[in-house]
């Protein structure tokens, strides 16, 4: 084993529900190895502006419950520039930092792995965004807190459009990624999804759309906001054209699914990740990101988390078809 003396963390990009939960998972794995740890403050930002302070047991207490992260985050364009990530570099070394945990989506890591193999800091990649589209993990920490705060929406949703007989179109977040879309979709008994990995007919969904209505049925069509249609209002301004504006809704949830309490998945995967994160330091690992695949942690070529990736559960829209035939 190598022994790292002095390991940092940092939260980037988007936050996601269960980040506290590794930070402290990442912090308390270090007091109990001996190890100092650090926290950056706000992302790449707090290494460039050199804003790290010490952490120790305390300090992550009573966080593991808490949405967002204590450390803050954000994204960097700056990093992106070799003369910043030098002054990174350095601001590092002058506390003998050798070992860097990192928390967040595949943005993170394409800095994170081009930062490893340009100066001698260990690199350890944790997966953290709510749009659970990372390849190399079945998992990231944040997805499942997002779902379920979609899915308690939805419910309330559903007593409104049932009671008038209407349409919602309900637009979650995905710019690049249908995971949300589609998974809420079939756990919230949705009829239809828009997503950006597939294109829509949208002759046969205002068909579908008039049949409901004409059974006076309700119904909720999850939209991705990164759908090629557009997100939801685009969607709605198509429907609004063919006559159907009457009975039809449109509600964005917005950022309110980044938030809440971390679930139990959350919780424990990040505490998994955030322990094994400072165990593959300590053995000399580095550019590498932790996983799960088949309920089994891994981890993985930081690489690998930088190809497309692909929906795995595409055969869900025929379920959401098939049972919401009328």
């Amino acid at each position: 084993m190598v022994k790292v003396q002095n390991i940092a963390v940092v939260t980037s990009g988007g936050d996601a529900p269960g980040m506290n939960a590794a930070i402290r998972a990442v912090v308390r794995s270090c007091v109990y190895h001996n190890i100092n740890a650090y926290g950056i403050i706000d992302g790449f930002n707090g290494l460039i502006k050199d804003e790290m302070i010490p952490m120790g047991y305390d300090d992550v207490s009573n966080i593991l419950q808490r949405g967002g992260t204590i450390l803050g985050t954000a994204r960097c364009k700056e990093f992106h520039e070799p003369g910043s990530r030098k002054i990174a570099y350095e601001n590092l070394k002058k506390r003998n930092i050798d070992g860097l945990v990192l928390i967040g989506g595949d943005g993170t890591f394409e800095g994170a792995s081009v930062f490893s193999t340009e100066y001698d800091i260990s690199v350890i990649g944790i997966p953290g965004t709510i749009d659970n589209d990372i390849n190399g993990t079945e998992y990231s920490i944040g997805f499942d807190t997002a779902m379920n705060t979609i899915i308690r929406a939805v419910d309330n949703i559903r007593d409104t459009a049932s009671s008038h007989h209407r349409i919602f179109l309900v637009e979650v977040m995905g710019n690049n990624s249908g995971v949300l879309a589609l998974n809420t979709a079939v756990s919230s008994g949705a009829e239809e999804v828009f997503m950006p990995e597939k294109k829509e007919d949208l002759v046969e969904i205002k068909e579908k759309i008039e049949r409901a209505l004409s059974a006076n049925k309700s119904s909720i069509i999850i939209v991705a906001e990164g759908d090629k249609v557009g997100g939801a209002k685009e969607v709605f301004n198509y429907l609004q054209d063919a006559g159907l504006a009457e009975k039809l809704r449109v509600s964005i949830l917005g950022h309110i699914q980044r938030g809440g309490s971390p679930t139990y998945l959350d919780r424990l995967y990040a505490t998994l990740f955030g322990e094994q994160a400072v165990v593959s330091l300590i053995q000399g690992k580095s550019n590498l990101m932790i996983g799960v695949q088949n309920g089994n942690l891994i981890s993985c070529d930081l690489a690998v988390s930088q190809q497309p990736y692909q929906i795995k559960n595409m055969h869900y829209l025929k379920l959401i078809r098939k049972l919401s035939v009328y």
